[in-house]
Parts: structure tokens; sequence; C-alpha cells
């Protein structure tokens, strides 16, 4: 694109309602913020179990920050791995029942760098339809061959790898939809690698923190197999940011070796590895969190059971709620903001198009009092 097109482009995503622009939020994540400058009841954040703001979170960062310093000054294998960091790997791996782990900046760098260190040119990705855009920019990036099978559907995929040469395969999903909220069928999913001797590779960002008792789809499954690779991100569930990787200890090797979204980017600052600590020890500890937002879960979906609003079907705490047109999903959720509800408004290309939708976000940091005045705004 030229410079001279971006006005009629910008002008085009207007035309569209397809036009973004980032809300200005002031102070903490949680379900009560102010946003461009007005309170609202919030159901958008993806912190599912109410840690992003946690006090014993906060307190072990603070205390890190005086411990190891704030910048990272280069990459780890130029000017150092921290000890922090590597007792939050050695957590992380245990956590999830893997050999090893290794941190990554985001769930897109971790997607990225994988999947570019595992398969290249004339070999071949098998990915899910609703697989999370890193996921397929990761795939296509890789240069290997991309194949795209019908979402959930295993017939599809074992069709793609039977008739697919490549000596090397990799299978990519998410482990739970972030836009549906529905899951991948993992045991199924494993045959098929098994029989077509492809990797696995899961993405769990929306299942760690809450499946397998919160240790994540790897324990929700057993899916023990040293072809499985799992990776998950730490600003969901967890409450912090960053993302890790977890498998074999050779695989977590030639990662360090290979991943050039690690290899070429500056370690994440030391004191967020401490907040990962903290938050490990909450999510095990406190599962009165998990339990509530069941709570919430089935209290939403009963409210919404004999209405016509059209819900997704998921167990988690990505509630959609699918409206179809860009022009009427926007209007409603300007309707939930004059009554001081924040619900976003999810519109192509982030889903198909059609299917724009309200997608409710629950936390345990919400009350039944809460999720209550969201149904009474709904059915209004």
């Amino acid at each position: 694109m030229r410079p001279d097109e971006l006005d009629s482009a910008l002008g085009a995503l207007a035309d569209e309602h397809r036009l973004r622009r980032r809300p200005l939020l002031a102070g903490p994540q949680g379900p009560r913020v102010n946003i461009d400058g007005r309170d609202y009841l919030a159901f958008a954040s993806n912190d599912y179990l109410g840690l992003a703001n946690h006090p014993a979170i906060r307190q072990a960062m603070q205390q890190a920050i005086d411990d190891w310093g704030v910048g990272g000054g280069a990459s780890a294998l130029v000017a150092g791995h921290f000890g922090i960091q590597q007792q939050a790997e050695a957590a992380l791996a245990e956590f999830v029942g893997c050999e090893a782990a290794l941190l990554f900046g985001a769930g897109y760098a971790a997607n990225l760098g994988v999947i570019t260190s595992l398969v290249g040119r004339g070999d071949a990705v098998f990915a899910d339809r609703l697989n999370h855009a890193s996921l397929n920019d990761g795939c296509l990036l890789s240069r290997a061959q991309f194949k795209r099978f019908r979402h959930n559907d295993m017939a599809h995929l074992e069709q793609l790898l039977r008739d697919t040469p490549a000596r090397t395969r990799l299978i990519a999903v998410d482990a739970v939809y972030s836009m549906d909220g529905d899951e991948a069928p993992l045991r199924e999913l494993l045959q098929l690698a098994e029989r077509y001797d492809a990797w696995l590779y899961l993405d769990d960002a929306h299942g760690f923190g809450l499946l397998g008792e919160g240790h994540g789809a790897l324990l929700e499954y057993a899916l023990h197999s040293p072809r499985v690779v799992y990776m998950a991100t730490l600003g969901k569930a967890a409450g912090v940011a960053g993302a890790f990787v977890a498998g074999s200890r050779q695989l977590v090797d030639w990662l360090v070796n290979t991943a050039r979204t690690y290899i070429f980017t500056t370690a994440h600052p030391p004191a967020q590895a401490a907040a990962i600590l903290q938050a490990l020890r909450l999510i095990d500890e406190e599962k009165w969190r998990r339990h509530l937002v069941e709570r919430h879960i089935s209290l939403l979906r009963e409210g919404l059971r004999a209405t016509s609003l059209t819900l997704c079907s998921s167990r988690s705490p990505i509630q959609p709620i699918i409206i179809g047109s860009n022009k009427e999903v926007l209007k409603l959720a300007a309707e939930l903001r004059a009554r001081g509800i924040w619900v976003p408004a999810i519109r192509p290309p982030t889903v198909p198009q059609g299917s724009a939708r309200l997608r409710v976000s629950l936390s345990a940091a919400h009350t039944q009092d809460d999720v209550a005045e969201l149904l009474a705004a709904l059915l209004s």
C-alpha cells in the first residue's frame, strides 16, 4: 500500500464497520474499570482467575525488581540467562508435567519461533481453520506446505495427512479456541499425529490455569507423548505476561539454538519471572477461583437458554453471543456501554465473515451480582 492510499483504506474500514481504536484504560485491569473517562462493569479481559492485580503477585514483582533490576539487557544467549527465569522455567515444566520449558516474551513470539524451528521448505503444516492468527503466521513463515482443515474435522485432517508426502509434518491447534470458547479433540489429534508421524503443537493460551485443575490441557487429557509440543501464555489466567513452551529436554535445547524469536530478542524483565512463580502458587492453592468461574458460566448460560440470543457451545470463560452483522453487533455493544457495561464487539477478520459477536469473558474477579447485571442488560 502506498502512503497516499492510507486515508481511503481507513475510510473503507469505517464503511465496513471494521475500523478499530484502542480504548483508553485508566488504572489496573479488573471487573470494574475506567475506560475513556467512564466507569464500566467489564466482561472483556482474559484475566480468567482474577490474578492480574493480585497483591501477592504485585509484591513478588516489586521485590524482584529490587533483587534483579528491570531490564534484560540483551538476548539471554548474549548477556546471560537470569537465575530467576531458570527457576520459573523449571517450575512451569513441572507444573504441566514436562521435562523442560522455555520462556518467550509473548505467545505470538512462541508460535512463530517454534513452528519455524520444527518445519521448513519441503515439510507440511496442518492447521485448524479457527486457529489464532499467530499460529497461522507461524505456519506461513515456516515456508512449509500450509494446509488448513475444517474446524475440529478429524476426517478432513486425516485425508490431508494421508495425501501429503512430506517427510516432516506438524499439526497446530488451539486447545481452547479464543473466539468460540470450544475445545479441540486433543486425544483424537494425538492419535492422528502418531499414526502419520507428525508433531502435535498445542496452543493452550485459553486453557492453562483452567483445564486439568489449572495445570492445562496436557493434564486434562493425559497427553503424554514426545511428539507433543505445548505452549501456554501467561497473560491470561496466570495474570502476568509472556509465554512458555514445554516438552522434552531435547526439544527445549533445540529451540534455544534455533527459535529466532528467542535468539534475537532481548530477554524479558527478570521480575516477570518472580510474578510467574507466585501466579503458579495461586493457581494451585486457590482452587475456588476456578470453581467460581464455573458457577458464573452456568449462571450466564442458564439465563440465556430460553432467549433468542445464540451462544456458542463452550464450557470455558469465553462465552460468545453470535450476532452476525458488524453493524448490529456494534449497536448492541454501544447499548451495553450506555448502561455501564463493557463487552467487546468482535468482527472480521478476527472471526469469519457473518459471525460478528459479543465476546463475553468471565472472571473469578466477577461476582454473581455482576453476572446477573449483565444478564439483565442483555435481556432488556
